[in-house]
This record gives structure tokens, C-alpha cells and sequence, in this order.
């Protein structure tokens, strides 16, 4: 790579088109820049410039590195500009998240994306596993787990918590539920629902449930926000934490049952630690805790 402080000089150099008048320019002797023209036409291999007199013009390879110069200077403006504007409405946000809670969180990015055309927000709905990796690696911006990573890389926000919940149709019946009621409605399968009826149904059936393998199921679905609508009509029971309910655009057909044992998934909101945060970042790490308590 070219020497940045010859690359510099040499630019310099050909702006002003006089030896005396650019080192004034650069606070430098004039010997300096002929020494810093010298070295820069050794790193290239030819000479940057013809003599005539007092004067001199550049060669074919000189106004090369004399546009590469111009170029280098512009794109180092840019950078200084991006590093001293950090406005909330400009530029990309990377945030990950479980399916269930994105259903939550997007509708509410959405009316800060209408009225910021220049920002660019990317929502990912991921395994935990993956959340993790995408902030250790820098893809994602913020991330939100269900439980604190204790990462000496990463620092993380208690923004509470949301009840996982069994969903029946909502003209169901008050009485108490059996998990042989269960079973003769049957499960909506989905890809997080299987850990779901093994941490809250052998909660709560322990005597009667038979893991998760054996369960009768009446449909799968692997679409977030379709899971909840086959209950709604009637059909079959699922289990999905709160944040999925209160998406579901539909939720007052849905009924929530109450079991005598509740279970509640934790909330963490994960960041890379000592990272300066943009603007932008600080905003979107607010409306992500705006939307954690909506389930409280």
C-alpha cells in the first residue's frame, strides 16, 4: 500500500501545482516535499511528475496516483463524517430474537422505519444458540435471550419476564383442564412446542404426561404467527409464550388457562460489552423494552 502521508504530500502537491506554496500548505519545508515526492515515486517505480523549469506537470502515472489521492482524501472524509454524525434515523440495526417475541417487537419498529427512510432495520427471529454466536460475532446489534449469557464479552439487561402459556379456543369450558381433555383436542406442533409440553405440561400433569414424543397431535405449523390460529377456530390446543398471544391478531378468541402451576421464561436483553452504542442502537434498545412491558 501507497505511504499515506506521501500520497498526501504528492496531492497536495498537484493542487497547487507549486513546490513552495504546498509546503506552505502542509506546514512543511520544501526540501520535505521534494523528500516525500523522492519516496513516493520509489514506492510507485516511476516518476510522478516532468520538470519544466520551475514548473512541472504530471505524468500518466502520476495523475493515477494523484486521482488515487483525491479518492483516498474523500473517503476518509466520509469516514470522519459517519464517525462524528451518529443520528438515530441513519444507517443499518441488526436485532435478534425468539419467533414468539419478534411477533411483539416488529409491529412496534414499525412506525419508527416509515418515518426514517435512511435507516435500515433488520429483525431476525433465531434459536438462543444462534443469538448468541450473531452478538460474539458482531452480526447482530442487540439480542434478546432467555437467560443471562455470564459472557466476559457480553453485557446483559434484566427486562423481565413472560409466562408461558396453554392456549384453548376461547368459548372452552372454565373447568378445570385435564391432560386427557388435552389429548382429545390435540396438539398444534410447532418447532419451539415440543420443549414447551415438556417444561409446562410435566409441570403440571406429572402422573399422566408421557413426554412429549408421545403426544397426540392434530396439526403442526412452523409459520409464528399462524400457530394460534387453529385454536382459534376450534382445533386443538398449543402452548407459546405471552409474547405470541398478545401478537396474535386474534386474541380474543384464544383463552389462556390458568394451571396451578405456572412457568415463566426469562428475558435478557444482550449487547457486546464496552461497545460504544449509536444513536440509532440506544433507540432501538428502548423500544425493545417499551415491548418487554407490554407483558408484564
Amino acid at each position: 500500500m501507497l505511504n499515506a502521508t506521501w500520497l498526501e504530500t504528492f496531492t497536495t502537491l498537484c493542487e497547487t501545482g507549486h513546490f513552495t506554496r504546498a509546503a506552505e500548505h502542509l506546514n512543511m519545508t520544501q526540501p520535505g516535499v521534494s523528500q516525500h515526492l523522492r519516496k513516493l515515486e520509489q514506492q510507485v517505480g516511476q516518476a510522478l511528475i516532468s520538470r519544466q523549469g520551475k514548473s512541472f506537470t504530471p505524468t500518466p502515472a502520476g495523475e493515477a496516483v494523484f486521482s488515487l489521492g483525491l479518492s483516498r482524501r474523500a473517503e476518509e472524509k466520509r469516514l470522519r463524517d459517519d464517525i462524528e454524525t451518529d443520528d438515530r434515523d441513519v444507517g443499518a440495526i441488526h436485532i435478534a430474537c425468539s419467533g414468539s417475541f419478534a411477533m411483539l417487537l416488529y409491529p412496534t419498529l414499525l412506525p419508527w422505519m416509515r418515518a426514517a427512510p435512511d435507516l435500515s432495520v433488520h429483525l431476525a427471529a433465531a434459536p438462543q444458540a444462534d443469538i448468541l454466536s450473531g452478538l460474539l460475532e458482531g452480526r447482530f446489534d442487540l439480542g434478546v435471550l432467555g437467560a443471562n449469557p455470564d459472557h466476559p464479552r457480553l453485557e446483559a439487561q434484566h427486562l423481565g419476564r413472560e409466562e408461558l402459556c396453554l392456549l384453548l379456543p376461547a368459548d372452552a369450558s372454565d373447568t378445570p383442564v385435564t391432560f386427557a381433555d388435552l389429548e382429545a383436542r390435540g396438539f398444534i406442533a410447532h418447532p419451539d412446542g415440543y420443549g414447551y409440553a415438556d417444561d409446562l405440561l410435566r409441570l403440571n400433569y406429572p402422573d399422566d404426561y408421557p413426554g412429549a414424543d408421545q403426544l397426540s397431535v392434530r396439526g403442526s405449523v412452523n409459520q409464528i404467527g399462524q400457530i394460534p390460529a387453529p385454536v382459534a377456530k376450534g382445533v386443538g390446543y398449543t402452548l407459546l409464550p405471552r409474547s405470541g398471544v398478545e401478537a396474535f391478531a386474534d386474541k380474543a378468541s384464544l383463552r389462556v388457562v390458568q394451571l396451578p402451576k405456572r412457568r415463566w421464561h426469562e428475558l435478557w436483553l444482550v449487547m457486546r460489552r464496552g461497545r460504544r452504542l449509536s444513536a440509532r442502537v440506544r433507540y432501538a434498545r428502548d423500544i425493545i423494552e417499551d415491548a418487554a412491558g407490554q407483558l408484564r
